[in-house]
């Protein structure tokens, strides 16, 4: 069990959620990877003068998620690719193939990570710690057209 001692909290603020505003972001991916898209949700939040509230990215797609991971070493993103590729692997000799061998196991990568994310929004500025991104995960191998909704919900500056 935790000590009182060891752990401490802010005093509470609270706003009164005023604006829904929302975005259609689209992505060219490259194939199977990561693509960070923490500079265009940061830049969301800008444009629609964000103050306190919070981002929801909804990734519009079964074969792609999203998470958030850290950014600072780019093995992270490698050992994850490797992680999620022996989960579900291509050879697994899965029924539905209708578009190519990628296709059952990247159904099955996009169930066990997320297809969407809540993000707080502070001040104006989504709330991620030091080394995490956004990331948009594309589970097939070939280049995809991806669509992200981006919404906040919130006060604003």
């Amino acid at each position: 069990m935790t000590s009182a001692k060891s752990v401490t909290r802010s005093a509470a603020s609270s706003v009164q959620a005023s604006t829904i505003a929302s975005s259609l972001l689209t992505v060219q991916t490259p194939g199977r990877g990561f693509s960070d898209l923490t500079g265009e949700a940061a830049k969301f939040v800008a444009e629609v003068h964000a103050g306190e509230g919070a981002l929801t990215l909804f990734v519009r797609h079964t074969s792609a998620s999203l998470t958030i991971q850290e950014n600072a070493d780019p093995s992270v993103l490698v050992d994850l690719t490797t992680v999620l590729s022996r989960l579900a692997p291509e050879d697994g000799g899965w029924t539905h193939d209708a578009e190519g061998p990628d296709d059952m196991p990247a159904h099955i990568k996009a169930m066990l990570t997320q297809t969407s994310l809540h993000v707080p929004v502070l001040n104006g500025r989504l709330a991620l710690g030091t080394w995490q991104a956004i990331y948009l995960i594309e589970h097939r191998s070939r280049p995809h057209r991806r669509e992200i909704v981006l919404q906040f919900i919130g006060s604003l500056q």
